[in-house]
């Protein structure tokens, strides 16, 4: 039987309102539902508030309680979650921002199943979507940062909890986390002092090394006496689909010396036919470098500063090395004792 068609019979034979962690609780006893998931309750939780969600006023459940279901046909009140927030939000915000404000706004600070928090963040109309699985997207996107913050040296924001549940990196109470987050940050500040006082030739094959890990291929480091401002050139591969020629200068500036927009200007005079242009710098770029960069009318110069570049180096492992640190926690198991 499915879990909507448990839950309706549950309710049926009780007569009265219930919790879904109740409903799931006598479904199971009842041999209404069979099932091997570690989280039964979230699942029937999720499957019958979605229920209501898309079918509304046709939807045999109502909710009349937080977490409590009830039979449409009983004429029960409705209830409807009060709109006032702890605090204002923007009505449209990223599916990560917006599963972070969800999380931290909740008193118990408890993990939530990622159909949970999609309902809250569309009750509230958090995110603007047009897309027609909103939850898999959310869920999906919350793995990714993880998985690309973890590669980084950083903390995430998230924690993965079990199948499906999400919770925030904040709550726990080790601080483990943020004393690698700490580490790994001073790291990079060392590391890019290196990129600073590096000699040029060295900077330069650093920098084709990383082209090559990103994904460019026929990388040539141009002679200095030919290169009018182009240090390195290739081709950006993308899905071996997309193959874009690149003339890329390096400039191995210090941090409080931000490149100008003559430099762009430089790059973009330099560029061949069908060439697109890129700047990396250990430092920063001006107001005006960037907004040339992006000139509507001229060749499009992509810029890439000390943060970015000391980043890309750490995700792709030059410069530095991850070292892996098992910690270990206490799992779910029978006490044994007796």
């Amino acid at each position: 039987m499915g879990m909507l068609d448990a839950a309706e019979k549950v309710l049926r034979e009780r007569g009265e309102p219930l919790h879904y962690r109740d409903i799931t609780a006598r479904a199971i006893t009842k041999g209404l539902i069979i099932t091997s998931g570690k989280t039964p309750e979230a699942t029937l939780n999720a499957q019958v508030a979605l229920d209501i969600k898309r079918r509304g006023a046709a939807s045999r459940f109502m909710r009349t309680a937080p977490g409590v279901f009830a039979l449409r046909e009983w004429g029960l009140a409705e209830y409807e979650r009060s709109p006032a927030k702890p605090e204002p939000v923007k009505k449209t915000m990223s599916f990560t921002d917006a599963t972070e404000h969800v999380l931290a706004s909740s008193s118990t600070k408890t993990p939530m199943h990622y159909r949970d928090i999609w309902e809250e963040i569309a009750s509230a109309g958090l995110v603007a979507t047009e897309g027609r699985t909103p939850e898999a997207t959310l869920y999906s996107l919350v793995l990714t940062e993880i998985a690309r913050k973890k590669k980084r040296g950083e903390a995430p924001r998230f924690v993965k909890h079990g199948r499906g549940f999400i919770g925030l990196m904040r709550w726990r109470a080790t601080g483990l986390a943020f004393e690698v987050e700490r580490h790994n940050a001073e790291v990079k500040k060392r590391l890019l002092k290196s990129l600073q006082a590096m000699p040029p030739d060295d900077f330069e094959a650093l920098v084709e090394q990383l082209l090559i890990a990103i994904g460019f291929e026929g990388t040539e480091v141009t002679a200095f006496t030919k290169d009018k401002g182009i240090d390195v050139r290739g081709t950006l591969v993308v899905g071996d689909v997309i193959r874009i020629k690149m003339a890329v200068q390096v400039k191995r500036w210090k941090h409080k010396n931000n490149v100008p927009s003559e430099e762009v200007q430089k790059v973009r005079g330099s560029l061949g036919t069908h060439e697109h242009g890129l700047i990396v710098t250990t430092s920063g770029f001006s107001k005006g470098a960037v907004t040339e960069a992006v000139r509507p009318d001229a060749t499009p110069v992509a810029l890439m500063d000390g943060e970015q570049l000391v980043e890309l180096l750490v995700e792709h492992g030059i410069g530095v090395q991850a070292v892996e640190t098992n910690m270990l926690e206490l799992s779910d198991i029978e006490d044994v004792s007796e």
